[in-house]
């Protein structure tokens, strides 16, 4: 008669630990915890620059050869990062390098604009 008058009976306490134990189930399935941090290599770092009179960014510091050639992997493009395109818009000239080499001396290939008596 419930499902009829349009009311849901609640669930007893064994079905409700039921769903909770299944819920827990397939979150902890697709959960993955990360203990690693680090910067993230494809995104560009923005710098702010530093004020020239202020004591505290005139001392010198030693700088971590890790993390520098971290930054200056993440400011390649990608061309240089990787040896194939990552994505399908990264496909789209990928290889800049010309099938045929350039011969200026052969008319079929090399097309030079040429002035006439109108464009000049």
């Amino acid at each position: 008669m419930a499902a009829r008058s349009g009311k849901k009976e609640l669930p007893d306490p064994v079905q409700q630990n039921q769903i909770m134990c299944e819920r827990v189930r397939k979150e902890l399935q697709c959960q993955k915890l990360y203990t690693h941090y680090s910067v993230n290599p494809l995104h560009r770092v923005h710098t702010i620059t530093r004020k020239p009179m202020s004591w505290h960014d005139n001392t010198e510091e030693v700088a971590d050869e890790k993390f520098l050639n971290l930054l200056h992997h993440a400011a390649l493009e990608p061309t240089k990062k990787y040896s194939e395109p990552q994505t399908e818009s990264q496909e789209i000239g990928w290889n800049t390098t010309p099938l045929i080499p350039m011969d200026r001396n052969d008319r079929r290939f090399y097309l030079p604009r040429q002035k006439t008596e109108i464009t000049k």
